[in-house]
């Protein structure tokens, strides 16, 4: 993972990336460290917090400590928004397991393939399931994004939201 701070369209924000490159976006604990410590920047300085995921899911290689990392960064995550500081999250294909289940939750996203869930349930999932825009018809996802316009829709959105935390405190 990758985290940072900066300005987006003036605003100063924490954002963190996860590269998918290196061993598929797992979560780990450097990465559940990186998660936490982008979260508790951006509650010391009332910034807003953007990740963006790319991942498998979880660490196996790590066990126990990989799944460990959902409850932090969950926990971290819940500080900021407690706090009312933006949190956005943005999918990117695939983000899949521990990822999508504690801080993340666009293109394919689920906790498990589509075969395992169905397996488990012995039911046929509906078209789509996985998808970010099936999701958002049921009310899990925001606004699905093409890429090209991505920027631009995240600098919107952090500004009605910073507009709206500041006339909230007034």
């Amino acid at each position: 993972i990758k985290v940072g701070t900066g300005k987006v369209g003036g605003i100063d924000a924490v954002v963190a990336a996860m590269d998918f490159s290196f061993m598929g976006g797992s979560m780990g604990t450097a990465v559940g460290e990186g998660i936490v410590a982008a979260a508790e920047y951006a509650y010391e300085h009332d910034c807003p917090l953007i990740i963006a995921s790319a991942s498998g899911g979880a660490r196996m290689q790590e066990g126990m400590l990989s799944l460990m990392q959902m409850a932090r960064t969950t926990a971290a995550i819940n500080r900021v928004k407690e706090k009312g500081l933006p949190y956005i999250s943005i999918f990117t294909d695939p983000t899949t397991g521990g990822v999508s289940a504690s801080f993340a939750m666009g293109a394919m996203i689920g906790f498990a393939g589509k075969r395992v869930i169905e397996q488990t349930i012995r039911e046929k999932l509906p078209e789509g399931f996985q998808t970010a825009e099936y999701l958002k018809e049921h009310g899990m996802v925001d606004i699905v994004v093409e890429r090209k316009n991505l920027k631009e829709t995240v600098d919107r959105v952090l500004r009605l939201l910073m507009d709206a935390r500041l006339k909230k405190s007034a």
